[in-house]
C-alpha cells in the first residue's frame, strides 16, 4: 500500500483539515507514492525514535507531535531538527503527524472512555454541523462520586501514570470531570464554565492552578506524556484493525523524565 492510501484510512479517522490553524499536521517528510509495509507509532519524533524506526525496518513514521513545527529556512546538520528530517530523508521514510486533528477527532474521546465517564459533551467546540459537534477536550459524569485524592489514585491506575499533581484537598468529593490532555492551561476557564469540579490536564503551572482553584475548580497535572500517550496503542489498535497489509511496531512506553 502506497503512502497516500495510508493517508486516506488515517484522514477517515481524524481529517487532517480539521486541525487547528496554528498546527503542522499530515504528511512533513517523504514520498507519496512510497510503499509502505510497516508503521512505527510514537508520541514524539526524537533522534532516539528516528532511530528506532530505522533499525525496525520502518517505512513510516507516524506521531502526534510535529517534529516540524515552526518554520525551517533551511535542512542541514547543523542543528538538531535538521539532523532528524535528513535521517528520514536519507532511509526514505515517510513521515506524518496527526496532532490537533486527532486531539479533535479521538484524544478526548479516547480518554474520556478510559475513566468511564457519561453525558460527556465537548468541553470547546471547534468543528460543529447539523450532525455532530467536536472540538478540545471532555466533560461528563464520573461513575460514583469520590474524593479527590481517590479520582487521583485512578488517574494514575488508568492511565500507567507513576504521580500526578493535585491542586485542591484530596477530601473534595468531586462527580463531574473535564479532561483534556496534553497542554490544557487554556481551557480552564472552559472547564469552570461547564460546570466540571475538577479538570485532569497537563502542564499547569503554579498560578494557573491556584487562580483555577481560587474559583472553585480542581485540578489533576497528569502531565503532558501522561495521558497523551494512549495515541500509541491507539493508532496501533486503528491501524492492525483498518490497514491489514502492513505492520506496526510502537514506541516503547517511558515517561520523558525522571523525579527525583
Amino acid at each position: 500500500m502506497i503512502c497516500d492510501e495510508i493517508m486516506e484510512h488515517l484522514s477517515a479517522l481524524a481529517p487532517f483539515e480539521y486541525a487547528s490553524g496554528w498546527d503542522n499536521v499530515g504528511l512533513l517528510v517523504g514520498r507519496h507514492d512510497k510503499e509502505i509495509k510497516k508503521i512505527f507509532v510514537a508520541l514524539d519524533a526524537t533522534e532516539e525514535i528516528i532511530d528506532r524506526a530505522v533499525d525496525s525496518g520502518a517505512d513510516m513514521l507516524l506521531t502526534h507531535h510535529p517534529l516540524i513545527f515552526s518554520p525551517v529556512k533551511r535542512v542541514s546538520d547543523d542543528d538538531f531538527v535538521g539532523r532528524r528530517i535528513l535521517t528520514l530523508a536519507q532511509n526514505d521514510i515517510s513521515y506524518v503527524a496527526m496532532h490537533t486533528n486527532f486531539d479533535i477527532m479521538g484524544m478526548a474521546d479516547a480518554a474520556a472512555d478510559e475513566l468511564r465517564l457519561s453525558d460527556t459533551e465537548v468541553l470547546e467546540i471547534t468543528f460543529e454541523d447539523e450532525i455532530a459537534k467536536s472540538g478540545f477536550g471532555r466533560v461528563g459524569e464520573l461513575p460514583r462520586e469520590m474524593s479527590l485524592i481517590q479520582l487521583c489514585e485512578l488517574v494514575k491506575d488508568t492511565f500507567g501514570i507513576p504521580h500526578v499533581k493535585c491542586f485542591g484537598a484530596g477530601d473534595t468529593i468531586v462527580s463531574r470531570v473535564a479532561i483534556l490532555p496534553g497542554s490544557g492551561k487554556s481551557e480552564i476557564g472552559s472547564a469552570i464554565e461547564a460546570g466540571a469540579d475538577v479538570y485532569i490536564t497537563g502542564d499547569i503551572d503554579h498560578h494557573s492552578g491556584l487562580d483555577a482553584l481560587e474559583q472553585g475548580l480542581c485540578v489533576i497535572d497528569a502531565g503532558h506524556y501522561g495521558i497523551e500517550k494512549l495515541f500509541i496503542r491507539y493508532m496501533r489498535d486503528y491501524i492492525l484493525r483498518n490497514i491489514k497489509s502492513v505492520g506496526v511496531v510502537c514506541e516503547t512506553l517511558r515517561e520523558p523524565f525522571t523525579t527525583v
